[in-house]
């Protein structure tokens, strides 16, 4: 009778002891908007406080997997571009259209931990971690901002070319949203510190604000997304090298 008590105790926890896979599983599973176009608000402070401000118009398919940028202000960088499309076999396909240059710049594989137009995101920090590429591990859960949070401890594999050595990331149990994460680099450091905000649009947990310190350089990015709209209609052949070029109206 003892053990059939005790059974009966310790059931319902093994039930939600999710695995590192299994919250990583969760995270990458989340509902999202298959489509969705934005304007991008983007604040890069150096060291000394000095701010820069760009702003972008951004469109996006197959929940992010396809994805095109052009940016509108200041003017010097006015008809700068970014295509990103994300392959599950393959390593993700990246171009910047350089209107100065008159040049399609292709981002390799070596070259996605590259500063994202001088900001503390790297183009590596712009496209989906695949979960095969990554080892997984739960660390004892945390609270932040009285939110209970899965810690989650994320390794690049060998195959996963990274930049990092790891993340250390916070997700909050209830909506299964990133909230926090620390990047470390390859020296085992930490590199960046990101701060991520969420507004329900139809249902869906959408970003509104991402915040990234370089703990290293002290510098900042802030980044704002504001006219969200989802589930637009969008021709996938928007999403081409061609369309670079072209900054669309709306």
């Amino acid at each position: 009778m003892k053990i059939k008590i005790l059974i009966i105790f310790i059931y319902p926890f093994i039930l939600v002891a999710q695995s590192g896979m299994e919250i990583a599983s969760m995270l990458d599973k989340k509902p999202a908007p298959d489509n969705l176009v934005n304007n991008i608000r983007m604040i890069l402070t150096n060291s000394k406080g000095k701010s820069r401000i760009n702003t972008m118009m951004s469109k996006s398919i197959n929940k992010n997997k396809k994805q095109i940028i052009w940016f509108l202000e200041p003017k010097d960088d006015r008809g700068v571009s970014f295509l990103k499309i994300e392959h599950d076999d393959r390593d993700d396909a990246m171009r910047m259209w350089l209107p100065a240059f008159k040049k399609v710049r292709r981002i390799s594989a070596k070259k996605k931990g590259d500063a994202f137009m001088g900001s503390d995101l790297s183009f590596e920090d712009l496209s989906s971690r695949e979960l095969i590429n990554n080892n997984y591990s739960r660390l004892e859960d945390g609270m932040l901002d009285n939110q209970s949070c899965y810690v989650l401890e994320t390794i690049p594999k060998k195959v996963a070319r990274s930049s990092y050595s790891k993340h250390i990331s916070w997700i909050d149990k209830n909506t299964i949203n990133l909230l926090k994460e620390h990047s470390y680099n390859k020296r085992g450091e930490l590199k960046k510190e990101k701060d991520f905000h969420y507004d329900i649009i139809s249902n869906y947990q959408i970003l509104k604000r991402v915040f990234v310190k370089d703990v290293l350089d002290q510098h900042t990015t802030e980044v704002i997304f504001s006219e969200i709209k989802i589930d637009v209609e969008l021709n996938e052949n928007l999403f081409h090298e061609k369309n670079l070029k072209r900054i669309p109206r709306e």
